[in-house]
């Protein structure tokens, strides 16, 4: 379908400005910097009004508004997590238009073509958003009012608890979510009486969450965009942040101004690529061998740090051995690349230190994407730039709250704060959130049950079609919510409608109404509903950007149409579950749309402070948040560290916080740690935001202790060697119990630093003593309780390349994992010869103009403009080879039969044997447009075949992480 172009004018502005600047700028500086040398210190139209040829103008309405009162709130950008402030103005209620926070630390005054456009999900008019609750009654959209739709919800849900048990329902929460949301909802489906709970992070970075935390204790982007500046080389593996990331590259390229490398290794040429000084290509799915190539090179050539290795790290001799196997020819045979290109990235990651890696979705939608995160770690460890400013891994989160929402959120393995599911950890929780830890049990099926992960949302599908007597719970999911989630952002999208039909009760909750609400009513007539969430724009709360700041969002506007926030949804169905009460025990009531109760969302920040304190989420106050979020300026764009300053409002001295109080910030919000930029920077005081290796895994591994060696230690640590995590046994063996309060010891005495309230233990070790509370440990380059305890490389499932598989076989079956059996080698055989009738390797990605399954920016017209068709990218000798042309239709079929009618891009962005697809896009059915089956008014203005529909069957084998980047395709002329 093609738009009507908005304007034909050119950008004389653009041109304008770059010659104005020319004449006073020197060397390359970035935006809030620019500002203030040109005296332009105040962000926002009156300010820009001031520059030289009156290149800026203010902007006025055809119909100038009535007088009233203007108010400017900040808040963050929801699309992806590089975390963009935003000044959003209003008046009378309306917002009239928006700016970028020139003074932000993240995005220095920028955005990408999203985040320029995100008034528009504040729009009336024309609006593509869910407006009313409605159901499906007959194979039509129906709209019923909010009572009937709570009602019929609330007593559908509670009749399948009844007749088949809390594990027959599925609810998937959202990365949409603010951090408060995420945590009431997994407090929330607890309550319900069930772990079957999941969100966006299981499909985008669950292997780097595994992976990292259990390498090195924390499973979260070490450093920051902003550290980048610091770095010397810069490796993208696996992440196309120029279109993922725009506004990040900000930082990148400064790095690359300030002459840092920059290297990218891709299957695909990409727009980051463009922006390197080497790239070299890669097969698909090959990651661990090309990184173990890297580190055959180093240790061959003797690059690695010895001194590091023997101090901070475990299990490197085992690395070793097997990196000496992956010699030059091996690795090419597998990967497709040549000895020199893989020895010229080793290099210059060596012998350009500080240096660091990025990755995303490329390398952790693999079926052994927990491996590749492991082997990037290694890498990272045995050049020793892990805890170095200008090193570390910086994982490059998807959503704007994604971090978050995994952080504190719905996890199915896992209490708010990675607590697990322990007895212990119910227990803490229960004292947290006020409730008996008896009444909890009670709404679980069994105490075994409560205990017990639950199913992933990459799986849930199999959890409806398996065969009961195959699943480790009593029944098949009977019920699922999609509470904030795009559905064409699942692979397997063909056998999703078969699991959609056999549904009792499918419910979504969401400013639009998805790919879900088009796909359910193609295959059902009845049993689907639809509520209307509020955005994120629309209410506060923190976000979690991907280098762990948080930020307070201001409430915008109030909720549009008939919508209502997430967090009152929650309440009023937690009064129809007749558990209102203890949801909220301590957390108050605040009024929200229409006079109706709703959770307080700082209060809920405040519960979060008081009970997450693995991850250090309990030293970021909303009065702190709040105070960062008034005064951007202060905080360093390098360091992200606050330079004096006092905030005017409160009087709050923000001298020496770093941007955000990035976790972990330790205790309580007094103690004032100033929040963590670097993650194990042992050259910092820890309460100077310093660290070092968490010691979660023990203290020995046969007869080998895990524990850092003598004077490995953060900075002016008491313990000069390395030490088990705090609990108050130690506190009591160091002579150090007395340094608590009386009142603290009564709190902390029986329980350990991740379970004592009263947050003393964490007091006297760090601010007394300069010792960090989880420990001083070694790092795992050997992580022995995964099924490869040393990272191996395992060919995909469908692997074009039949002569490798059995050389580099997947695993076996397995019976049991998350309650589902899973398939491997059973998958790889019946397939080893699948490149004969499907040829092209068949991958996936982001666009810069759109995000996730893509329902909210396809549904704005500027964005829909910008990205008309959905399309494949096909290199010209395959498309000759198919008599194809650019810009025609094409069938896309997988193995699965699946077909998808899009149009080609034939470009040499992509190597002969491969094809690219963006998966933002929903809306078609193998080549049938699905506008019908949308309300009326809500069917995105640009809609396009979902890549998922046609994506493969295949599952990282520790997280259930999907496989999207890696399978088999056919492509033929429409």
């Amino acid at each position: 379908m093609l738009l009507t172009r908005k304007s034909t004018r050119t950008g004389v502005v653009p041109n304008r400005l770059a010659r104005s600047a020319s004449a006073f700028l020197g060397n390359t500086i970035d935006r809030r910097a620019f500002l203030k040398r040109s005296g332009l210190a105040a962000g926002g139209a009156a300010a820009l009004s001031q520059l030289p040829f009156a290149m800026m103008r203010k902007a006025e309405a055809a119909d100038k508004p009535a007088g009233g009162n203007i108010e400017v709130k900040r808040t963050v950008c929801t699309h992806c997590s590089v975390g963009c402030a935003v000044d959003a103005v209003v008046q009378n209620g309306v917002w009239i238009r928006q700016e970028p926070v020139f003074d932000s630390p993240i995005n220095l005054g920028a955005h990408c073509a999203k985040g320029a456009s995100i008034r528009e999900h504040g729009m009336h008019e024309i609006s593509h958003r869910l407006r009313t609750p409605m159901k499906l009654n007959g194979g039509k959209w129906e709209k019923i009012s909010w009572d009937q739709a709570l009602t019929e919800v609330s007593q559908k849900l509670m009749a399948i608890k009844k007749e088949s048990g809390p594990d027959a329902t599925f609810w998937v929460g959202s990365s949409k979510h603010n951090n408060e949301q995420s945590y009431l909802f997994r407090k929330f489906v607890s309550f319900f009486g069930t772990n079957n709970m999941d969100h966006q992070a299981r499909i985008c970075h669950s292997t780097t969450v595994a992976g990292v935390a259990n390498t090195w204790g924390y499973g979260a982007m070490t450093n920051s965009y902003n550290d980048e500046q610091n770095s010397k080389c810069i490796l993208f593996f696996g992440s196309n942040a120029a279109e993922a990331h725009p506004v990040s590259m900000l930082h990148t390229l400064h790095a690359k101004e300030n002459g840092a490398k920059v290297i990218v290794v891709d299957p695909r040429f990409t727009r980051t690529a463009a922006k390197a000084d080497t790239y070299y290509r890669i097969r698909s799915g090959t990651d661990v061998a090309f990184l173990m190539g890297m580190l055959h090179h180093i240790f061959k050539n003797g690059w690695e740090d010895k001194d590091y290795i023997k101090a901070r790290v475990y299990g490197m001799d085992k690395v070793k051995e097997e990196a000496a196997k992956w010699t030059p020819d091996k690795v090419e045979e597998v990967t497709g690349m040549k000895e020199a290109e893989v020895r010229d990235v080793a290099e210059q990651m060596a012998k350009n230190k500080p240096s660091t890696i990025v990755w995303a979705m490329g390398q952790t939608q693999h079926t052994n994407g927990n491996a590749i995160v492991r082997a990037s770690c290694i890498l990272q460890l045995a050049l020793g730039n892990v805890g170095k400013s200008g090193g570390g891994c910086n994982i490059y989160r998807g959503h704007d709250n994604v971090q978050g929402a995994t952080d504190v959120g719905p996890n199915p393995d896992s209490l708010p704060g990675y607590y697990g599911l322990l007895p212990g950890s119910w227990a803490h929780f229960a004292r947290v959130w006020g409730v008996e830890l008896d009444w909890i049990k009670k709404q679980f099926a069994t105490p075994a049950m409560m205990e017990k992960p639950g199913i992933t949302v990459s799986r849930w599908i199999d959890a409806v079609l398996e065969k009961n007597e195959l699943i480790d719970q009593d029944s098949n999911l009977k019920a699922v919510v999609f509470w904030g989630h795009a559905p064409n952002s699942q692979s397997r999208g063909k056998e999703m409608v078969e699991a959609m039909k056999k549904l009792d009760l499918l419910v979504v909750v969401d400013p639009y109404p998805s790919a879900t609400a088009a796909m359910a009513a193609m295959v059902r007539k009845d049993g689907v509903y639809l509520l209307p969430a509020a955005t994120q724009l629309e209410c506060a709360g923190s976000a979690t950007a991907s280098n762990r700041s948080i930020q307070w969002r201001e409430k915008v506007i109030e909720p549009m149409f008939e919508s209502r926030t997430d967090h009152m949804i929650m309440y009023q169905l937690a009064q129809k579950f007749g558990f209102a009460k203890e949801f909220t025990a301590k957390i108050k009531l605040s009024k929200g749309k229409g006079g109706m109760d709703e959770p307080d969302m700082e209060d809920t920040l405040r519960e979060i402070n008081r009970g997450v304190w693995t991850i250090g989420y309990t030293g970021q106050s909303p009065e702190r948040l709040q105070a960062h979020m008034r005064n951007m300026h202060v905080f360093d764009i390098k360091t992200l560290r606050a330079k004096g300053g006092k905030d005017a409002k409160t009087g709050y001295v923000l001298d020496g916080d770093y941007f955000g109080l990035p976790w972990p910030c330790y205790g309580n919000p007094a103690l004032k740690h100033p929040g963590s930029p670097n993650l194990y920077q042992t050259d910092r005081h820890i309460m100077d935001g310093g660290g070092n290796f968490r010691a979660n895994f023990g203290v020995e591994k046969d007869g080998v202790s895990l524990l850092a060696e003598d004077g490995s230690y953060s900075k002016g640590a008491d313990i000069t060697t390395g030490y088990p995590e705090l609990d108050h046994v130690l506190l009591k063996k160091l002579g150090w119990w007395d340094e608590l309060t009386e009142d603290e010891k009564k709190l902390a005495d029986g329980k350990n630093w991740k379970t004592d309230l009263s947050g003393g233990q964490i007091r006297v070790f760090m601010k007394n003593h300069g010792c960090h509370p989880f420990g001083n440990a070694k790092a795992r380059a050997v992580v022995w309780n995964f099924p490869d305890a040393v990272p191996l490389h395992r060919e995909p499932l469908y692997s074009p390349r039949a002569d490798l598989v059995d050389k580099y076989p997947t695993h076996d079956d397995q019976k049991n994992r998350w309650r589902l059996p899973v398939l491997f080698k059973t998958v790889q055989q019946a397939n080893k010869d699948a490149g004969k009738q499907y040829p092209l390797i068949m991958t996936s990605g982001r666009l810069t103009e759109y995000e996730g399954g893509g329902d909210e920016t396809r549904s704005n017209p500027w964005l829909a403009e910008l990205q008309q068709e959905m399309f494949v990218e096909i290199n010209p000798k395959d498309a000759n080879d198919r008599g194809v042309r650019n810009n025609e239709y094409v069938w896309v079929e997988s193995p699965t039969k699946a077909k998808l009618k899009v149009k080609t891009l034939v470009t040499e962005r992509v190597a002969s044997g491969t094809v690219f697809l963006p998966f933002h896009f929903a809306g078609w059915w193998m080549g049938e447009d699905m506008k019908k089956y949308y309300p009326e008014g809500a069917a995105p203005i640009v809609r396009g075949e979902a890549v998922n529909t046609a994506t493969t069957y295949g599952y990282d084998i520790v997280t259930m992480m999907q496989e999207t980047k890696t399978t088999l395709c056919q492509v033929s002329k429409a």
